[in-house]
């Protein structure tokens, strides 16, 4: 069977999608994947057919805002951003989607949650559709509603009908990668669709310090992802973390330069990208922005975390995480006491957060693996 996948140019909306991408290659299936030029050696050398296509999000931002300039993406204005990922994205992929499938014919097409411009592009062409989640089901009521306007809109203009309830995922089988005990209940129990899918963590292949396999202090990863990322709060949570008898590893990512955070604590390794994936597991705690890609990666790893969330859905990730007793979160002002001695002191887990998070860790374990789903694809075909 032919299968096209389809995601936006961004790394927290296209890795979640390449595990099943790359079993669905293994147990037979057709691959071919549609998504910006940046994602060339994670697909190819994966065996997956790389289609180049897809607008970059800023350019993006910058159409939504009138031609205007961005600044960070936690700093645009909500309305810009619903018009972003509901209007001008969506446009885009379909449109750019239309000839590549009229040449690939697929029997199927799996678009993420964020681009369902590619689920339009296969209703148009009449092609079977599967959404595919990054993460919990994000249920932000602001920018639902201005989001809902603009794809009913999208979807006239290219005369295909959707659910108002089901708007992203355009009414198509849902494949969740969320745990159930964490995801949305109203989600849970109105799904009409839903095929769980275990969330396996994805990176391009790289080599771990080999202190980190060796390590004897207690080690904690420290990421701000690849497009949230500040100096300044990287540099006031690697100040707080240093002040405890732990080794530290920072992923300083694409939004930070490294030499800019200064000189360093010696117990603070900053690197400018590590192999995430392979670190979870050999970590004692994971500091991140709450980004969803980090968030489900560390669920599946056993491991206790603490957000420090600077906008989109890590807002929502960071309380979910807090509320299953995972970890905690320092949100603001509370980012900067973080670096003093009282908070800074105890940032390793208690035991009952670590057995949640060994919990978590079990049922991820027991969801359905790539390969499992992957098999069962031509059923929605």
């Amino acid at each position: 069977m032919r299968i096209l996948f389809s995601s936006l140019g961004l790394h927290g909306h296209t890795y979640p999608l390449l595990p099943l991408a790359i079993a669905a290659r293994e147990v037979g299936h057709d691959v071919s994947y549609f998504t910006g030029a940046a994602f060339a050696n994670a697909l190819t050398s994966n065996g997956i057919e790389h289609v180049v296509g897809g607008m970059d999000l800023r350019e993006a931002f910058e159409i939504a805002n009138g031609g205007g300039l961005v600044g960070r993406p936690q700093d645009a204005d909500p309305d810009r951003i619903a018009a972003a990922f509901t209007s001008v994205l969506p446009r885009n992929f379909a449109a750019e989607l239309a000839p590549v499938i009229a040449d690939l014919k697929p029997d199927l097409v799996v678009h993420e949650l964020g681009n369902p411009g590619a689920g339009f592009a296969a209703k148009v062409a009449g092609v079977p559709g599967l959404c595919h989640s990054f993460g919990r089901m994000w249920q932000a009521d602001e920018f639902a509603s201005t989001a809902r306007g603009h794809l009913l809109e999208v979807a006239a203009d290219l005369g295909v009908e959707i659910p108002e309830d089901d708007i992203m995922g355009l009414g198509n089988p849902y494949i969740d990668i969320c745990p159930p005990s964490v995801q949305d209940p109203t989600f849970l129990a109105t799904a009409r669709n839903r095929i769980p899918l275990r969330p396996v963590p994805f990176a391009e292949p790289g080599e771990l310090p080999a202190w980190v396999v060796e390590h004897r202090e207690p080690l904690v990863y420290l990421t701000l992802g690849t497009a949230f990322g500040e100096t300044g709060v990287l540099r006031t949570a690697i100040d707080g973390l240093a002040a405890v008898d732990v080794k530290v590893l920072v992923a300083a990512g694409p939004t930070v330069d490294a030499g800019a955070l200064g000189e360093l604590p010696d117990n603070v390794v900053v690197l400018p990208w590590v192999p995430q994936a392979d670190l979870l597991p050999h970590v004692d705690l994971v500091v991140h922005h709450g980004g969803s890609g980090t968030t489900m990666g560390t669920f599946g790893a056993g491991v206790p975390q603490l957000i420090l969330p600077q906008g989109a859905d890590q807002f929502g990730n960071a309380a979910v995480v807090t509320e299953a007793g995972l970890g905690r979160q320092l949100v603001g002002a509370d980012v900067a006491a973080a670096a003093g001695p009282t908070q800074g002191r105890r940032p390793l887990a208690p035991a009952a957060v670590q057995g949640a998070a060994r919990a978590i860790a079990a049922e991820v374990a027991a969801m359905p693996s790539p390969h499992d789903v992957a098999r069962t694809l031509p059923d929605y075909a």
